[in-house]
């Protein structure tokens, strides 16, 4: 049993654990409500991965966000909180705040100038709401009679409320813990499995060095994994491939499993080469005008026969044909988390109010954000999710 009798210790209506996007945006929100709300941050300053999001100009959402964008042992939780605040919402307070900004291609909206408007803009929310941030505060440990007893590196602090906006495991270098997650277990609230996602995959050993010479090269492919389809480019790296195509599988490819990519998804590309199977032409002649010639050189050896397509069998063509539309890519892992730009699951949705992101179980304590398990798409997608998750949190807290 936790005493809340503690002469030293502050009381706030509301402690928000983590200032990101999410903790930020929803200390304000309840800020704005008349709570009194402590948010605190165990860097230096708030805001450290949004600095470096979007190649430092912030893809601070999607317009195209629905349910559909996201990953999560159940599909339905994240329509409440999407549904009720919405892209065009954080437009609005964007421009409000006269943050000139565009799309830059599927609906990805940056920043034109530097991600730090938007940090700026969300602590001069905080600011405007009496919101009291704390840096440099690491949360040691969290208990709960009544109220939240939260003891710090800065003190212990009681609160009514609780939000853990902790974040995940990915950007480490940025002070990423587990943190949400030790609080969620705490209380009993169960955690999903976690996995590194939106992450480059790797190959197996034995093709690496084989790959490896075609670092920095990009081509456009289709891959569809689990149901999922995305037909963007894929990228050569050192150790594997990359790229906003693979990014995105990743999210839903699991150790241990295969991967087929289509080497040749446009239609155009698909036509001009079955064009070629009447033709004197080889699959290398015909594919190195299609691919990058480097890519060729070092795809064709192990996977096209070397005599022209006109004189092969028909089954011949056929593996071809499977091979290049199916490329079982010698994938063996990730990058892992240091690599990753999110974590994949997190505290698990059943246990939570889709309505208000509060905890089932446990009263006053809420999660939103990447500690939930619900994992957007590459481009903004994320993002969306904690502005929605923090607003549902903040507007019911």
């Amino acid at each position: 049993m936790v005493s809340t009798n503690h002469d030293n210790a502050e009381h706030y209506d509301v402690t928000v654990i983590g200032g990101g996007a999410a903790g930020m945006f929803c200390a304000f929100t309840a800020g704005n409500r008349g709570k009194r709300v402590l948010l605190l941050e165990h860097n230096e300053s708030v805001g450290k991965k949004i600095s470096i999001s979007g190649g430092g100009r912030c893809n601070f959402t999607n317009i195209n966000a629905g349910p559909e964008n996201y990953f999560s042992g159940n599909h339905d939780f994240c329509k409440s909180a999407l549904a009720r605040y919405t892209p065009l919402d954080f437009i609005a307070l964007i421009e409000q705040h006269r943050i000139a900004y565009h799309e830059k291609k599927l609906g990805q909206l940056f920043c034109n100038d530097s991600s730090r408007q938007i940090i700026t803009m969300l602590s001069n929310e905080c600011a405007q709401a009496s919101v009291r941030t704390i840096c440099n505060c690491s949360v040691e440990d969290v208990q709960k009679n009544d109220l939240f007893l939260i003891s710090s590196s800065k003190g212990t602090f009681i609160s009514k409320s609780l939000i853990v906006a902790t974040g995940g495991l990915s950007f480490a270098k940025l002070g990423a813990s587990d943190i949400g997650y030790q609080i969620a277990r705490k209380f009993s609230i169960n955690v999903t499995t976690l996995r590194p996602g939106l992450v480059p995959l790797t190959f197996i050993p034995e093709e690496r060095n084989h790959f490896a010479p075609l670092a920095g090269i990009s081509i456009p492919v289709r891959v569809t994994h689990r149901g999922r389809t995305f037909e963007e480019s894929m990228l050569f790296t050192h150790h594997g491939v990359s790229g906003p195509a693979i990014l995105q599988i990743s999210s839903c490819w699991h150790d241990g499993e295969s991967l087929c990519i289509d080497l040749l998804p446009s239609k155009e590309d698909s036509d001009s080469f079955e064009s070629a199977l009447r033709t004197g032409a080889t699959a290398f002649q015909t594919l190195s005008r299609l691919w990058p010639r480097r890519f060729a050189e070092s795809w064709c050896p192990s996977n096209a026969p070397e005599r022209p397509l006109a004189r092969c069998t028909k089954s011949e063509i056929d593996s071809l044909l499977n091979s290049i539309h199916g490329w079982k890519a010698p994938i063996s892992g990730t990058g892992g988390y240091p690599k990753a730009e999110v974590t994949v699951g997190g505290v698990e949705t059943r246990e939570l109010s889709s309505k208000t992101m509060e905890a089932r179980k446990v009263p006053g304590l809420y999660f939103i954000g990447e500690v939930v398990d619900v994992t957007g798409w590459l481009g903004g997608y994320n993002f969306q999710w904690a502005w929605a998750s923090a607003h549902a949190a903040g507007t019911s807290v």
